[in-house]
């Protein structure tokens, strides 16, 4: 059999990895002359072996999902953040500068520039390129100060609790603002050194311990205790 060569490249469930005749490894399952993939992950095609490397805690952009990102890089006229995905965010010049403008770069990097942090909702999404990222809404755009965290995209529910009561009693008994993205990626604010501490632990136990019946009575024990 002719040596085929390495590819690897992001795919999602269902998504096509190649014809070829090959011995089916992690995370594939054969449709027909097809093989496709069952998870989130990376294609991996190397000699008579096919597979996918899964990616845990990875991000599947949805439309109006608000999320957290970090600017990755300036682009033309468009910003390029890590969202916690396989894809990275695409937000645009004229998002921030209006329709029709045309800023510099040096503009562009006064606004936005790498390693700053934005609040921005998925505006647009299809699979077939890049998330478009949007900070035009009420209460997005630059996060100016506090610690970035990451928990898995499917414990955001859990963290926030029923009608936002978990993530409620972890600001009110740490003294803290917490800005939740519903890609896993969280942003905990505080003037206090003990608050941070507290609300940084309850967030990480939310993410280890969300299969927990007593969870909350865990969190608030902890939140009441004396020290972290």
């Amino acid at each position: 059999m002719k040596k085929l060569e390495s590819k690897k490249r992001y795919v999602l469930p269902g998504d096509f990895i190649t014809t070829a005749p090959l011995r089916l490894q992690d995370n594939v399952v054969l449709e027909g002359k097809r093989i496709v993939s069952t998870t989130i992950g990376l294609s991996d095609i190397s000699d008579d072996n096919a597979r996918v490397l899964s990616l845990t805690g990875i991000y599947l952009p949805k439309i109006d999902d608000l999320v957290i990102g970090t600017i990755k890089s300036v682009s033309g006229n468009s910003w390029f953040a890590d969202i916690n995905s396989c894809y990275q965010g695409m937000l645009l010049g004229q998002d921030v500068f209006g329709r029709g403008s045309y800023p510099t770069m040096d503009e562009m990097k006064a606004r936005l520039d790498k390693g700053d942090i934005i609040y921005a909702r998925i505006a647009n999404y299809d699979r077939q390129r890049e998330p478009l990222i949007s900070i035009a809404d009420k209460n997005l755009g630059k996060i100016d100060s506090g610690e970035l965290i990451k928990i898995s995209p499917t414990k955001i529910p859990r963290l926030i609790g029923k009608r936002g009561s978990m993530i409620q009693t972890i600001e009110a008994s740490t003294n803290s603002t917490i800005t939740i993205g519903q890609n896993g990626l969280v942003v905990v604010s505080c003037d206090e050194t003990n608050g941070l501490l507290k609300a940084l632990l309850a967030i990480r136990m939310v993410d280890e311990q969300a299969h927990l019946v007593d969870l909350t009575d865990r969190v608030k024990k902890m939140l009441e205790s004396d020290g972290v």
